[in-house]
């Protein structure tokens, strides 16, 4: 009973232990919080290399692709079917891309992939990555911001999906599947974790009355948006415009009784139907012969004439394109705000170009309308991936059989029932396809460096980390050295009374414990605050600084992302307890060997 009060009294008593406290306390909340964004930011990352790779891909080694994708389609069904949920057939080759932007031509180089949205859809959630479905647009949505709470809808479009959920202009949006929203940004991050989702639940204010409304996701498709379909009649307008305006004038003969009017030109900064036409009469757009133009020249709108039924429809070739090849962050020097210029937008055309299938290789080159815009987050992605229609990237490569109709593929991308059998399956399929034609992996396989240099780097900071509560450690055993030198006279004492070596030992061993237990369960507490408020304490720093001190445009997430895993808590925690009584070992040892006549000797 002794040891106990003695290691309660020396605990309150002793301020020096303070030190080690909050050197445990400090220690174990680092590494709380380092290991929860650690693994948030893991959890973030897998999740958006996931959503552009499917659980398994099969590819072939060369460009040329398999001659006969519905095949090996069929004997993948053959050899893993009661695994397999859905499958996609896909194209990837090297490519460039170019378009204009303020006069002059950008070219980039990319990865073309040529997909089916529809299937593509079934293995991995592409549509969560474009940009139409996270602003609202591909939902029908028009969103605007003002000062309350919420997004409020500005205007649905007639026989969308938030046509048909029940959306309303004038509703407000306060929250997106159980979680609340404030604004654009935050219902964008929420649309964009709906992954793998057939359905969205939206929680409104309709006149004052809360509700909550369930929206079918969209599927993908390489149609065009009702924005993106007027912004391209628009730009097609004003090209013809100027083309004929460009047109040779009729040349009055001399002597003629009247003068040639002179037309003026066009205001080009006005749209197209709100200033009257100069020319008089205007010539009838129908007698108007297409104009011979060069389609070489990147960015140019598509050719009015019978292959293009409307002036808003689409060029065959359509595209994704990833957000990092056409986007910039610049600075108003006003305001000092970061903003995001593209220079691309949906609805304009850009030109590619590739090789083609056979040997030797040739140069293929095509012009294409952008659809849509995708962020999927990762930068290596987003600056590089171009997703464009399957059959055109077929039929521009040479990928097609004249006289089978066959079209060939460069990989095959499956879906499981449950990812625990993908390495059941990957064996399968690689004793099926021969290993000099076919490469057999998981998404994870593909992506190991990746994945692994972000492991080694969670474990180094954890070694670093550690060191922390090692030093706490130290500082334990240096204080217990020194209050056994203090207490000598004490502990002579207690041994002259009859206490034994292994009761004054349990003194300082459960001193240490005290210490370790009481440093571990504080610095818990404070770590799991912390992390729940990390984002409002990010925005205190950044409103102390004057500065954004977690910005999206470069880390590409719209908050700190989180993840508090209770076994890897309930580690550091033992390990901080168990560092703080292997440092009070020694001391023990120590006052536990001293001799009462030794201790007493010059009291």
């Amino acid at each position: 009973m002794y040891k106990l009060q003695l290691c309660l009294r020396y605990l309150r008593t002793r301020w020096i232990a303070m030190a080690s406290i909050v050197s445990v306390m400090l220690g174990v909340a680092t590494m709380i919080v380092v290991n929860s964004v650690m693994a948030g930011f893991a959890t973030e990352m897998r999740e958006r290399i996931h959503g552009i790779l499917a659980d398994i891909v099969v590819e072939t080694h060369t460009l040329d692709g398999d001659p006969d994708a519905a095949a090996r389609m069929q004997e993948i069904q053959e050899v893993a079917g009661n695994y397999v949920e859905a499958m996609t057939a896909t194209v990837e080759v090297y490519g460039m891309i170019s378009f204009k932007y303020r006069g002059q031509v950008i070219t980039r180089p990319v990865t073309l992939i040529g997909i089916d949205p529809e299937t593509k859809g079934a293995v991995s959630p592409l549509v969560t990555n474009l940009t139409s479905f996270t602003s609202g647009r591909r939902m029908g949505l028009a969103l605007e911001d003002d000062a309350n709470i919420g997004c409020r809808v500005a205007g649905v479009l007639s026989g969308s999906s938030a046509d048909t959920g029940g959306i309303h202009a004038g509703d407000r949006i306060t929250g997106c599947n159980g979680t609340a929203v404030q604004d654009t940004r935050e219902l964008a991050s929420r649309l964009k974790n709906a992954v793998d989702q057939k359905a969205i639940e939206l929680d409104i204010i309709r006149d004052g009355q809360p509700l909550t409304l369930e929206l079918p996701v969209p599927r993908p498709t390489w149609n065009l948006t009702a924005d993106a379909r007027e912004h391209r009649r628009a730009i097609i307008e004003l090209e013809r415009r100027r083309l004929e305006w460009n047109q040779p004038q009729d040349i009055v003969p001399a002597g003629g009784t009247q003068a040639a009017p002179q037309p003026t030109p066009p205001d080009l900064n006005t749209p197209p139907g709100s200033q009257p036409s100069p020319l008089t009469p205007p010539p009838s757009f129908e007698t108007i012969p297409p104009p011979a133009r060069d389609f070489s020249t990147p960015g140019t709108p598509a050719p009015l004439g019978s292959d293009v039924a409307d002036l808003s429809d689409p060029l065959p070739a359509r595209v994704y394109l990833g957000a990092g090849l056409i986007e910039f962050p610049i600075e108003d020097k006003k305001t000092g705000e970061i903003r995001i210029e593209r220079m691309v937008l949906s609805g304009e055309d850009v030109r590619i170009t590739t090789v083609s299938a056979g040997r030797p290789p040739e140069p293929r080159h095509f012009t294409a309308t952008v659809v849509d815009v995708f962020k999927s987050g990762m930068s290596e992605y987003d600056s590089n991936l171009v997703f464009c229609n399957l059959e055109e990237l077929q039929q521009t490569r040479g990928m097609i059989d004249p006289s089978t109709g066959d079209r060939a593929v460069t990989s095959i991308q499956v879906k499981l029932k449950n990812f625990e059998d993908a390495e059941t399956v990957v064996e399968r399929l690689r004793a099926a396809f021969p290993a000099h034609i076919y490469s057999v992996r998981t998404w994870q396989q593909k992506q190991g460096p990746l994945l692994a240099a972000v492991e080694l780097e969670t474990g180094i900071l954890n070694i670093l980390l550690f060191l922390i509560i090692t030093v706490a450690g130290f500082g334990i055993l240096a204080i217990f050295y020194m209050i056994v030198v203090e207490k000598t006279r004490d502990i002579g004492i207690l041994k002259a009374l009859g206490a034994s070596r292994r009761g004054i030992m349990s003194i300082f061993l459960g001193y240490g414990l005290a210490l370790g237990v009481v440093g571990s369960g504080v610095g818990v507490l404070l770590g799991l605050v912390f992390v729940h408020y990390i984002n409002q304490i990010e925005d205190g720093i950044t409103w102390m600084l004057g500065r954004k001190v977690f910005d999206e445009t470069i880390y590409y997430f719209p908050e700190i992302p989180t993840a508090v895993n209770p076994l890897t808590v309930g580690w550091v925690a033992l390990g901080a307890i168990a560092i703080a009584v292997l440092a009070s070992i020694l001391p023990a040892r120590r006052a536990a060997k001293l001799h009462p006549v030794q201790a007493l000797r010059y009291e």
